[in-house]
């Protein structure tokens, strides 16, 4: 069996395509892409004549047997659109098979938008959570707010420009106008920009100015070291209570962040 190599794209500016990355499109008997037209664009700046084929979300199941032949060949890379594949893009399930196969596979490093914006940000980026794509739907969109709102690291996802302006809103409302943050448009591109300020700055920058093209935004951790109040406690135990959650499993994750015991928590809502 071949090797299968993940291997990270630009996301924007074709000159951050690795070195090794090239050597390793050039060299593969198949290139795997998420979208072939898209990929050729980047393979003819580097003269790659490597064949290719799509793999992405509407054909990845019924892809694999063919892209498992491919291997039985020769090797394979993986490829998306922009960035690292797996990472909010196809590749998983294929990983994941070709592992269950005892099939070689080698990620490469390179491009990825989280990491970019993270540095860029100025926020925290000892520890960071990524959240992947917000939710389109606004109420899914603010529960999860909810459950991040005493989160102390950094938070890090990628939401839709004509979005933008709601969800900033919705994080000045659920996470206070101070909570920092910054927004990442078109990472490496032209017209790179980075708007960094409080919630508050932020959503009223993107309310007078509607913003165009990929957005990565950044949010900074909640203050640390303070002890929830018995009321914030009870308003986020009912809030999970009233959500279907059990009070056991409820207790145990305000416990994770309010700085009270579980059995106390758990106490406060037998009691209520």
């Amino acid at each position: 069996m071949g090797t299968l190599y993940i291997v990270p794209t630009p996301i924007g500016n074709l000159e951050d395509m690795t070195l090794r990355g090239l050597r390793i499109l050039k060299e593969v008997s198949l290139i795997a892409a998420e979208d072939t037209r898209t990929s050729r664009v980047l393979l003819d700046h580097y003269e790659i004549k490597t064949p290719l084929t799509s793999y992405h979300e509407h054909n990845k199941l019924a892809k694999l047997d063919a892209i498992f032949d491919a291997l039985a060949r020769g090797d394979v890379a993986l490829i998306s659109d922009a960035g690292t594949p797996g990472i909010s893009d196809p590749g998983y399930e294929l990983i994941r098979e070709a592992i269950t196969r005892d099939i070689e596979i080698v990620p490469l490093p390179g491009a990825n938008a989280v990491i970019t914006a993270v540095v860029g940000s100025g926020l925290p980026a000892d520890s960071f959570i990524y959240l992947g794509f917000l939710p389109k739907k606004q109420n899914a969109r603010r529960d999860l707010l909810h459950t991040l709102k005493h989160e102390k690291r950094t938070l890090v996802a990628y939401e839709s420009p004509h979005r933008l302006a709601d969800t900033l809103g919705q994080i000045r409302a659920i996470l206070g106008d101070d909570r920092p943050v910054c927004v990442g448009r078109e990472l490496t591109k032209r017209f790179e920009d980075y708007v960094r300020g409080t919630a508050e700055a932020v959503h009223q920058h993107f309310v007078a100015e509607n913003p165009k093209g990929e957005i990565t935004l950044v949010i900074g951790g909640a203050p640390g070291g303070t002890v929830w109040s018995k009321d914030v406690v009870l308003a986020e135990l009912e809030r999970r209570t009233d959500a279907g959650e059990s009070l056991s499993r409820a207790a145990k994750a305000i416990a994770a962040e309010s700085g009270w015991k579980k059995s106390n928590v758990y106490a406060l809502g037998v009691e209520d």
